[in-house]
């Protein structure tokens, strides 16, 4: 693909996003499900009222800088609503979580280049991203969760800069690194994860270097030709032989020193900071005290199960989505008849119109996403054990080629992302599974750019198929994610599985 097309489709990406999460933002004169709770506490920012927050609070800083710059602006006020604390258009309190959800394909999109310098794999991570149901329902109301995986992303995007990059560049990048990743954590405790696959994906390529050193007695990457050396050292990367090299490979040449000052102390320090204006709002807890009450509230939340609430699903519901959840539902007699926004929906029989938002990602972008990260999984373990039977012995390749890495990179982020949930033991959610899912969409991108680069053209129609499942699917389900009118019939073909209700 060349650079031309190559904007082109990402500009097409960005406007689809942007389209998509823009359109009929205030069309629910309300607050929709945690709205509640964040919208509020964003205006109780500019209007001096104290509150108690369960989450660290960046989000709700940046839904109220949000209603201050959209109350600022004399357009999309027609409908108003008393419900934030103080007389608010919905627009006001959902624009900024539409645009910073607009640029998330756009920074997985990076992510995807900056890991391998195909565009190809880049575009399609960027457009399947785009075509998620759970992004969008996330994006168009003001809710935390978009914030936290945007800092997160970002983090890592700006990790893998640095890691192209040497000296004061290099530590340009990881000081943004750092300031991210604390960004991610300011927003809610589990943006932590984030950090610690970038942790992971270092520590792992410190244990393959030495094993490989101790084993071979020779470094990591070194090669036994100056024609290898361009290909594979960890000292002799060079950008301009991009086509067969990943940033990953330069993972050794951070030390221990880096990873505790850039992604230890800063973020850390960032966290801190994110404190300040809240604890000058509200002075009933200090910096400490305020943890532990966040922390008895998390802990008193319950059970995860249906009894404590019935949308409740652990961390093995979530890759299969057995259990999404519906922000929204309203029905109506006509579709002539106003928008309903108040009160429980109509009794069954008299209500012909459904609307309803439901958080749930595109089904077959997380099912093929499940089967690519499964495939990958695959790959790395088969090219251990084939490299083990070869040499007869325990070994680590002298080099790790840059599908290996991605593979390695892409495995270990998401299960840094999902793992600690299992001992999770409080009520969760599917929102929850959103900074998990992110290496889901990179995983099933990397599979169809290799279908598509195949040689073999059943491989080639395999990745076409797949690419035009998911964009299928998307439309199909879009009516639940932007709550379009439904006879009971539609919504029923959408709903496939009673669980899924």
């Amino acid at each position: 693909m060349t650079k031309k097309w190559f904007r082109i489709g990402m500009v097409s990406v960005f406007i689809l996003s942007l389209a998509l999460r823009f359109w009929g933002l205030e069309r629910f004169n309300t607050l929709v499900f945690d709205e509640v709770y964040f919208a509020k506490f964003g205006n109780n920012y500019l209007t001096h009222t104290p509150f108690f927050n369960a989450h660290p609070p960046l989000s709700q800083y940046m839904i109220g800088i949000g209603i201050w710059i959209g109350s600022h602006i004399p357009f999309w006020h027609d409908t108003v609503n008393g419900l934030t604390g103080s007389l608010r258009s919905p627009w006001t309190y959902r624009w900024f979580n539409a645009l910073t959800g607009s640029f998330i394909p756009l920074v997985i999109a990076a992510i995807a280049y900056q890991l391998s310098y195909r565009r190809t794999f880049a575009l399609l991570a960027g457009l399947f991203t785009a075509c998620d149901g759970i992004f969008l329902v996330e994006s168009r109301y003001a809710l935390s969760n978009i914030y936290i995986v945007i800092f997160g992303l970002l983090g890592h995007w700006f990790l893998l800069l640095a890691l192209d990059n040497q000296n004061r560049r290099r530590s340009f990048w990881l000081v943004f690194a750092g300031i991210a990743f604390g960004a991610s954590v300011g927003t809610k405790w589990n943006g932590l994860w984030f950090l610690s696959g970038a942790y992971f994906i270092w520590i792992a390529a410190w244990v393959i270097y030495l094993i490989h050193s101790f084993l071979n007695s020779k470094l990591f990457f070194a090669s036994s030709s100056s024609k290898e050396a361009g290909e594979a050292g960890v000292s002799t990367y060079s950008a301009s032989s991009s086509s067969s090299q990943t940033p990953l490979q330069n993972l050794t040449q951070l030390n221990i020193f880096h990873m505790l000052f850039y992604l230890g102390i800063i973020p850390a320090l960032i966290y801190s900071i994110i404190w300040i204006p809240h604890l000058q709002l509200d002075k009933t807890y200090g910096f400490i005290a305020v943890h532990q009450q966040i922390l008895k509230f998390h802990l008193q939340l319950g059970g995860n199960s249906p009894n404590v609430h019935p949308y409740c699903a652990a961390w093995y519901k979530w890759p299969l989505m057995t259990r999404p959840m519906a922000y929204y539902y309203q029905t109506a007699k006509s579709i002539t008849e106003p928008l309903p926004v108040m009160g429980p929906p109509l009794p069954s029989g008299v209500g012909q119109v459904i609307y309803d938002v439901h958080a749930m990602g595109n089904p077959f972008l997380w099912w093929f996403g499940v089967a690519a990260m499964l495939f990958l999984v695959g790959m790395f373990v088969s090219q251990a054990v084939v490299h083990w039977v070869k040499e007869k012995r325990f070994s680590v390749p002298a080099t790790l080629s840059v599908d290996t890495w991605i593979a390695l990179y892409l495995v270990i982020n998401y299960a840094a992302n999902l793992l600690p949930w299992v001992k999770v033991t409080r009520c969760v959610f599917i929102y929850h599974y959103m900074c998990a899912v992110v290496f889901i969409f990179l995983a099933i991108a990397w599979f169809v750019d290799q279908c598509l680069r195949s040689y073999y053209q059943q491989l080639r129609a395999l990745g076409v198929t797949i690419t035009f499942i998911i964009l299928a699917a998307f439309i199909f389900w879009m009516p639940i994610y932007l709550g379009l009118p439904l006879s009971p019939h539609n919504y029923k073909l959408r709903m496939w599985f009673n669980s899924w209700i």
